[in-house]
């Protein structure tokens, strides 16, 4: 199993192991409906976690069940503003449904391409940028090798870790993630965690 095999080999890394003992098991739900993916993380953008919540259940209470991309599509720039969306995420929404109904993203191939294949893919789109299509490969497609240095997240848990006196650039939380490959998105995981939990940690 390749949870069982990532958790064993991040094991060996005496900084990463102190983590994953105060975390706990690692548990990340995929989630298979990618455009629905897609279309929440446009929506969550710059935005707190109650506020995205908030629109994204009026954006679906817009219709009877999770809209096609053509439904989408069909559905007046008026009537998408009513459930708070800004002017800028309707574009967003109207490129990504385009790209979807014209088959340039194709939903059902991405799954089988690569991940810099799938980033190259989806940052076609307007308003997804390299980060989201991170996430997208990390928790849609479960890839188990996703090292996203953009995420401040990540860089502060990367600090703490090791004790750093400023949070590291992109390129040096590179150098840091090489020796969790291949398995970087499940090191990311419990960096991420740990910064809930991190003041357990000796």
């Amino acid at each position: 199993m390749k949870q069982h095999d990532a958790i064993k080999f991040l094991r060996k890394d005496p900084v990463l192991g102190d983590i994953i003992d105060v975390v706990g098991e690692f548990q990340l739900k995929k989630k298979s409906q990618h455009f629905a993916v897609l279309v929440e993380s446009i929506i969550s953008q710059q935005l707190a976690t109650g506020a995205a919540d908030a629109i994204f259940k009026r954006f679906k209470g817009l219709y009877q069940k999770f809209p096609t991309a053509s439904e989408v599509l069909a559905t007046r720039r008026s009537k998408l503003r009513t459930v708070g969306l800004s002017g800028m995420k309707v574009d967003y929404l109207k490129d990504l449904a385009k790209h979807v109904e014209t088959g340039k993203l194709d939903m059902k191939a991405i799954s089988k391409m690569g991940d810099e294949e799938v980033i190259a893919q989806l940052t076609q789109v307007k308003g997804i940028g390299r980060w989201t299509a991170e996430m997208f490969l990390i928790f849609s497609l479960g890839r188990m090798d996703v090292f996203p240095v953009g995420d401040l997240g990540l860089r502060r848990g990367v600090q703490i870790a090791f004790s750093l006196k400023e949070m590291p650039k992109p390129k040096e939380t590179e150098k840091f993630g090489d020796r969790w490959r291949p398995y970087r998105s499940v090191a990311t995981w419990y960096l991420w965690k740990s910064l809930q939990k991190f003041d357990k940690i000796g």
